[in-house]
């Protein structure tokens, strides 16, 4: 593309992914690709994304007297192009490990709009 380039210079910056992928399969973190495989990127001739990095959020959570930092993200699951339910993904390190204290997924409450944001109160 006309940006590679520019790109390139700031790949740590960026994610890049096949735009027909999905999940994570084929994604290449900027600051981890190599010169080799940007070159087969620029070669292939379907499209691929620049998706800006975004590093995870934190949480510290408070378990008996003990905190626990955690990393989070939200996850949701489609079937024919409809969002079924979402969930948290609790983590330290790279990936979910469910031995974790704390750590695992989380429902999410979704309430309507105007509703009250608390799940133990009724909404109107």
């Amino acid at each position: 593309p006309d940006n590679a380039a520019s790109l390139w210079t700031e790949r740590k910056r960026w994610f890049f992914k096949p735009a027909a992928g999905y999940g994570s399969r084929g994604a290449y973190r900027g600051e981890k690709i190599t010169t080799s495989k940007w070159a087969d990127i620029l070669a292939d001739s379907s499209p691929w994304i620049a998706q800006a990095f975004v590093p995870p959020p934190e949480r510290w959570f408070k378990r008996g007297d003990e905190h626990i930092h955690l990393r989070f993200d939200v996850r949701a699951i489609a079937y024919a192009g409809e969002v079924q339910l979402f969930f948290a993904r609790l983590y330290q390190g790279q990936t979910t490990n469910l031995r974790t204290p704390g750590g695992g997924f989380a429902a999410i409450l979704s309430v309507p709009p105007g509703c009250c944001s608390t799940a133990d109160v009724t909404c109107p």
